[in-house]
């Protein structure tokens, strides 16, 4: 697809990239596509593990909320890891609701990012995007076109409509508020002015490196601090990286489902390329969203969300 010349603003709220060359890489990628790439430096800072001190990594995000500035179509995480739980708390919510509510500005990312999506959503209304990140996507050794491909559609059209064929175990037809993200982070916002309090939403959920049973601990956070029972739906993304163990005795990610499903009674769709994958969707947070699953698969179309003109 044909895409347009943008203005792509870096921020860095958790960790540093571990090799230059992947933001090299980036860089060249998107600079021969026509776009503009700011605040380079978010990508080069270094502090402990973080991409710079607390007051830099918040400051890439409350600049957003200077009116003197020029907003940028872009505004893309340059990687996860941790950090941006430290920064929630030093944000300009209202700054950056006067700024950039109504605004057709795409802010992207996922993983670690998933707080700060949160934060501005419950603190301010602000929708964004789970989708992928400067380093590690825009940067990779082999870039993917499924991704690169999913990712300016969805920033660019006013509708995105998702389709699987992944068999699903029950039958659901849901409208709601899509939303979520990283498992482990919605999880680490519970109890705290962060989380959105969303009702009647269909919730996506991804995570990384993360045993069955810890995915299993964590949704019973959410289900026992009220959060799952208030979603039409579920829908699973990826969650690769867990090494199962003799011990585990045939306890695996589906047994979780199961659990999680009859527990909570609430239907939960699998199948959904999102997550720490090569080929990975791009998913507007906050956008009013129909889904329906059936035996044959899902579909999810997604409307009322920021895009780009």
């Amino acid at each position: 697809m044909t895409v347009k010349s943008r203005t792509i603003e870096l921020v860095a709220p958790s960790g540093y990239p571990q090799d230059p060359a992947n933001i090299e890489r980036a860089l060249k990628r998107l600079r021969e596509q026509g776009h503009r790439v700011e605040n380079v430096e978010a990508a080069q800072r270094k502090f402990q593990r973080f991409g710079g001190t607390d007051y830099e990594c918040a400051s890439d995000l409350n600049r957003l909320a200077d009116p003197s500035r020029a907003l940028p179509d872009i505004v893309l995480a340059v990687r996860g890891g941790y950090g941006a739980s430290r920064l929630l708390h030093g944000l300009d919510y209202q700054g950056l609701q006067r700024r950039l509510a109504g605004q057709p500005i795409a802010i992207v990312g996922h993983s670690d990012f998933t707080a700060i999506q949160c934060a501005l959503f419950a603190q301010a209304g602000i929708k964004s995007f789970g989708g992928p990140m400067f380093n590690g996507d825009f940067g990779a050794e082999e870039l993917s076109d499924f991704t690169m491909h999913h990712f300016w559609q969805a920033i660019s059209q006013s509708t995105l409509t998702v389709t699987s064929n992944t068999p699903q175990r029950r039958a659901v037809d849901a409208s709601g508020m899509l939303w979520g993200g990283n498992l482990a982070m919605l999880a680490s916002l519970v109890g705290t002015p962060y989380l959105p309090p969303v009702e009647g939403g269909i919730l996506f959920l991804e995570d990384v490196n993360e045993h069955p049973f810890r995915v299993e601990r964590m949704l019973y956070q959410l289900h026992q601090a009220g959060v799952l029972s208030r979603q039409q739906a579920i829908v699973m993304g990826d969650f690769m990286g867990a090494k199962l163990s003799d011990y585990d005795n045939g306890f695996t990610l589906d047994s979780v489902i199961d659990q999680i499903g009859n527990v909570t009674g609430v239907p939960i769709v699998t199948g959904l390329p999102f997550g720490h994958i090569e080929d990975m969707l791009t998913l507007p947070f906050g956008a009013s969203a129909h889904l329906r699953a059936t035996e044959q698969g899902f579909t999810l179309r997604m409307t009322d969300y920021p895009h780009l003109a």
